[in-house]
């Protein structure tokens, strides 16, 4: 299955995150950005926040195929909408990364009002440098040059069956296993093959 072509750029998060887990985007918090300068993030945002749509959120979900035992990394989580979904709908452990502290406090702040926070967990970190190893599913919605500088780590990092599921942007020079349309948007899924990172980098 021709999926990751070459091994080439990498694509970053757009503020990922994925429709609010209860279907409206009201069910989900908005912390004010009052932080401390202590809570600062380490460097700016690769991307600007927008949230997923729910519809696509559960297409992306859907299309990766999630069930009971995977575990799930959401890059630039933003409010958590994808993890506290998959932890509601399938009961999968899920972890959020995002460089903004704001986005991780109100993503924890809707896993507990979802009453999944003992299967989420928001970490604050750089997704460029955060540990995503044990994943079994990575959701991403990322802009085209922040997916092709993540390429090199996802092929390095990630066990090989890995499932990768993008919202709007592929990764240049791989090939999906598919692609689908949703409530407007492209959605493109990838497998990490058996022997990643054999292509040029």
């Amino acid at each position: 299955m021709g999926i990751w072509k070459a091994a080439v750029g990498v694509a970053l998060l757009l503020g990922l995150g994925g429709a609010p887990a209860v279907g409206q985007e009201e069910d989900f918090i908005s912390v004010p950005s009052n932080l401390g300068r202590s809570d600062l993030p380490e460097r700016a945002p690769d991307v600007p926040y927008v949230p997923t749509p729910q519809p696509v959120v559960d297409a992306m979900l859907e299309l990766a195929g999630v069930k009971p035992g995977d575990v799930l990394y959401d890059l630039g989580s933003g409010d958590g909408r994808i993890v506290v979904t998959a932890a509601q709908r399938f009961g999968v452990r899920g972890v959020g990364i995002d460089i903004n502290p704001e986005r991780v406090q109100e993503a924890e702040a809707n896993a507990r009002a979802a009453g999944v926070e003992r299967l989420t967990e928001f970490r604050q970190e750089d997704i460029f440098k955060a540990n995503f190893g044990e994943a079994t599913v990575v959701t991403m919605y990322l802009l085209p040059s922040v997916n092709n500088r993540l390429k090199p780590k996802l092929l390095n990092d990630l066990k090989p069956g890995t499932r990768i599921v993008s919202h709007a942007f592929d990764i240049e020079g791989w090939e999906p296993e598919r692609i689908i349309e949703t409530d407007g948007r492209t959605i493109y899924f990838w497998v990490v093959p058996e022997k990643p990172g054999r292509g040029e980098r």
